[in-house]
């Protein structure tokens, strides 16, 4: 068996005694794992959950309605409580508005308090009322590299039995890169909020049994490739493979070689949510091992790991036999060449010297301004205007931090320096990469080159990248210039980044400095200089790449397991201005009603009726493409004034200069339902050359805000879905992109392809997702705005059961079937009563009345 298998089986044996699992399903998946695939439900009970600000405070907000609910009905709201331990790491909130020089750390900080004192007051009375949850406060570092440095324990002990059980560790993350841990043995991956909220009341996490892909990695990666360049070729190669919803396990003979560092394995891991599969699994070894004690973690501990994984045959080593996949894909390390991701999706992976076809292919505007050279490059079509060390992708191999700190350093050695108009920044995942930089004396290299520490968090990686200088912007929009930005991430949707970066460019730390130097994306980095010494002799990158021998060197000499344990202790303690935040509330939350931050959300307590779901006269409130994501769905960037969420906050008495980020304000519904649908530049097919976040309302044509179309078929009680292409869904663990969906009133979701997470969410939230027959498209139906769509829904019906659909178009009716995407019998109940916080009240608060 696979080693996640083996992982998913003991989980399932462990609690053979519920209904839902039994005696024969472990065996069946045992004796007959392949034949399995895509049949059996699997609920799979976790040992933690983890959550980051940005969707853990709406599920929390969740969890406090829902004890509004009990404590109104009777009942007593201390039912509504984690009954697993939640750790949330505030790590989403942190803003780059200061950037480039010393002291930006603290002045961003001090913004990030003054920005979110409400969301951040109420976590203040989370941590102190509600039980089995841990919060780290803001500055610590990114939830996914403090996870793989301090929390994870692969095996666990659970001390409420007597004696202590032990078992391997499961988690899930309301984060899409939660499988980043993965890289260390521990089976878990990203979830929705609403999923994490169910898990956290004791509910399993269901879904039908996956494939496991082998993906069998060979040779060694040559010299001066980075992890980043191995993972942006491996997303490429995985999704063109189409592993989407598959278990992915790595294996092969570079394991047995050490062709990968543990920090290596942990971006290509990372990065699992780009090319589609549910986890990117690593068996523990002696490489998991090693990098334990360099991160200082307790010897007997590792020693326990150890024993307890060989005993259990969850250890891999050169003498284990390769597990039977469901299929194998072959990746030779070696084949690897330098380059990046773009500019729009992170699995376009395209090498060093293509970077400038690419652009232009992608941006064919620019074209007709000439190319720059080094010695003349300025700010034109292709400028780099971020270049931006951030995320836990990169941030969290400290050979990648060091190779970005000695290129500095030899680049100022030949009198380099990046471009003026470039906004650098890093934003590290964790305190130890600083500290490893300050002692080691590389920081002072980056920070002559303008990249300064500007804080602990997500950052740009998460659209937090912060205003350009206002001259800079300025000649942007007057020249109307495809400008590019470069970072050390894992998501570089159009709009995400920076509203004005139309180009973005995933790359290694290093390459982030290198594109600073050079200033633009249109340089060929691979055979063009990047500058100029004094005397005019051009410097290639190569003149300047660290060597792989010194980066080892400083590595082994500055990034010690002591470091670690400093600046892991006390890591739930925070700042002094954490500590003088107070809280509202007790075992109840005080709401305030003047809040613009956080509101009690409606739909805890809405229900549908308990039968006739069909949907008659439906009309599509939008017609989508290919590639819609949960950033296009629920947007993360700023509130602007003349957007229905923009109005609402100053009929709020919101100042036009606080109206903050979607990001930030996701704790009020009522900002985010006006925000749904209009991120990253959606296209509307109903509406294609109408203005942005708009639509038609039926019948006449009317032109309007998402949001106002809305609400006007809610009050005619005409019932609305949306129409779209292929994946629809990519892109981050959104929980409103799903919330926001059904606080429109959208019934359903009709589309070619969902992806994971997203389908989950929707199907939480009460919003039925339904899947074209292959072959049926928006376009093949001719679906138009004048088009009325009627849908049996029967009282009962199976998973992934087909159903009949209507489509009227003028005269012409046209009949299809529509696959049910509701993948288990779970799912089919939760959407059957509305969503998951329907069941989870009805489920743990028996006395509650509606």
């Amino acid at each position: 068996m696979p080693y996640v298998m083996r992982i998913l089986l003991e989980n399932l044996l462990r609690h053979a005694d519920r209904e839902d699992v039994g005696d024969a399903l472990p065996r069946q998946i045992m004796a007959h794992y392949g034949e399995r695939v895509g049949k059996d439900n699997i609920p799979l009970m976790l040992t933690r959950i983890m959550a980051q600000d940005v969707s853990g405070i709406p599920a929390l907000i969740d969890l406090a309605a829902m004890r509004d609910v009990v404590a109104q009905a009777g009942g007593d709201p201390a039912t509504i409580n984690p009954r697993i331990p939640v750790d949330l790491i505030v790590d989403h909130s942190l803003q780059v508005d200061h950037a480039g020089s010393a002291g930006a750390t603290d002045l961003n900080v001090a913004l990030e308090y003054s920005r979110n004192r409400e969301r951040y007051t109420f976590l203040k009375w989370a941590q102190e009322n509600v039980t089995n949850l841990s919060i780290v406060p803001p500055g610590a570092g990114i939830l996914h590299q403090i996870n793989l440095e301090h929390m994870a324990r692969i095996v666990f002990a659970d001390d409420s039995e007597d004696p202590p059980l032990v078992h391997p560790e499961t988690m899930a993350g309301t984060d899409s890169h939660t499988c980043m841990i993965n890289a260390i043995g521990v089976l878990g991956w990203g979830v929705g909020g609403i999923e994490a909220e169910a898990a956290m009341l004791g509910e399993p996490l269901s879904f039908v049994l996956p494939p496991t892909v082998g993906v069998r990695l060979i040779n060694k990666p040559a010299a001066g490739v980075t992890a980043a360049d191995i993972v942006l070729a491996l997303t490429r190669t995985l999704r063109q493979a189409r592993v989407v919803e598959s278990f992915v396990e790595f294996t092969g003979p570079a394991l047995d070689s050490n062709a990968l560092t543990l920090e290596d394995r942990a971006t290509l891991s990372n990065m699992a949510p780009e090319y589609g599969s549910t986890c990117a699994f690593f068996p523990v070894d002696a490489v998991t091992l090693d990098y334990l004690r360099r991160s200082g973690r307790d010897e007997n501990t590792i020693a326990f790991i150890e024993q307890y994984c060989k005993l259990q045959g969850l250890w891999r080593d050169a003498q284990s036999a390769e597990p039977d996949y469901c299929r194998v894909i072959e990746f030779d390390l070696a084949c690897v060449q330098p380059g990046g991701a773009g500019p729009r999706r992170p699995h376009d992976h395209v090498a060093l010297a293509d970077i400038p076809a690419s652009f232009l292919s992608a941006c064919p505007q620019a074209a007709s301004h000439p190319a720059p050279a080094a010695a003349t490059a300025s700010l034109d079509d292709g400028a780099v205007i971020l270049a931006a060390i951030t995320s836990c992708t990169n941030t969290s191999n400290p050979a990648a931090m060091i190779a970005a700190g000695l290129l500095a350093r030899n680049a100022l050695a030949r009198g380099l320096r990046a471009r003026p108009w470039v906004k650098t920044s890093f934003t590290p995942g964790s305190k130890v990469v600083s500290d490893y930089l300050r002692a080691s004396e590389l920081q002072r290299d980056l920070d002559a080159l303008g990249f300064h520490l500007a804080g602990f968090g997500c950052a740009s990686c998460g659209g937090g990248s912060g205003p350009l200088r206002p001259d800079v912007q300025a000649v942007i929009e007057e020249k109307q210039l495809t400008v590019s930005a470069v970072l050390s991430g894992n998501r570089n949707f159009e709009g995400r980044i920076h509203p004005l970066a139309r180009a973005n460019y995933l790359v290694s730390p290093a390459l982030v400095v290198a594109y600073a130097i050079a200033g633009s994306v249109r340089i060929d980095l691979s055979c063009e200089p990047l500058g100029h010494t004094e005397d005019g002799t051009p410097v290639l990158l190569a003149d300047i790449w660290p060597d792989n021998t010194q980066i080892k060197n400083i590595t082994q000499r500055y990034v010690s397991p002591e470091r670690f344990r400093t600046q892991y202790a006390g890591l739930n303690k925070g700042d002094a201005r954490w500590q003088a935040l107070a809280s509202r509330g007790s075992t109840l939350y005080e709401w305030d009603a003047s809040s613009t931050y956080i509101r009690r959300p409606p739909y805890v307590e809405d229900r549908p009726p308990a039968s006739g779901r069909s949907l008659r006269n439906a009309v599509p409130l939008l017609l989508l493409g290919d590639s819609v994501t949960t950033d296009n769905i629920s947007p993360a960037d700023g509130i602007l004034a003349d957007t229905p969420a923009g109005q609402y906050l100053l009929s709020r008495s919101v100042s036009p200069t606080a109206l903050h980020t979607f990001i930030a304000r996701r704790g009020n519904h009522e900002v985010m339902m006006r925000g749904t649908f209009t991120g990253g530049r959606l296209a509307n097919e109903l509406l294609p050359d109408g203005p942005g976040g708009c639509t038609l309302i039926q019948p006449g044509n009317h032109v309007a805000s998402i949001y106002e179309a809305a609400m006007h078929y809610l009050a005619c009680k005409t019932p609305v879905v949306v129409v779209a292409g292929l994946e629809y869904g990519t892109g981050s663990s959104r929980d409103w992109a799903a919330k926001g969906t059904r606080l429109l009133g959208i019934r359903a979701v009709l589309a070619e392809s969902f992806e994971r997470i997203h389908r989950s969410n929707l199907v939480n939230m009460g919003v039925l997702p339904l899947q074209f027959e292959p072959g049926v498209t928006r376009k093949t139906l001719n679906i138009t705005g004048d088009s009325v769509i009627d849908i049996d829904i029967p009282d009962q019906m199976a998973p992934q059961s087909r159903i009949e659909c209507r489509i009227r178009t003028g005269n012409q009716v046209t009949r299809i079937h529509l696959l049910v995407r509701l993948n288990t019998a779970h799912e089919e109940a939760v959407w059957r009563k509305g969503g998951i916080l329907p069941v989870m009240l009805d489920q743990h608060t028996r006395q509650v009345s509606y």
